[in-house]
């Protein structure tokens, strides 16, 4: 576990990273991450490579820069 600020507010603890299927609505993958870790580092566990569209929040904006040239033909 570590803390992290995000503006004034002091955070300590976990955050969970969870990857669902968008049509069965099942959990597929999920990792468990100190709190200062930012959701892009740990995008690639979370994906089991026959993904068409991936869904996320602002903690995933950039990522179509940064994915590995397999996963650059996904629907960011």
């Amino acid at each position: 576990m570590h803390q992290t600020k995000k503006g004034n507010q002091w955070y300590f603890g976990m955050k969970a990273h969870i990857g669902v299927d968008a049509q069965s609505g099942l959990v597929h993958h999920v990792a468990g991450t100190a709190a200062n870790v930012a959701d892009i580092v740990i995008v690639d566990q979370l994906l089991h490579g026959e993904e068409s569209d991936v869904f996320g929040d602002a903690g995933f904006t950039g990522i179509h820069k940064q994915a590995e040239p397999q996963q650059r033909s996904v629907n960011w």
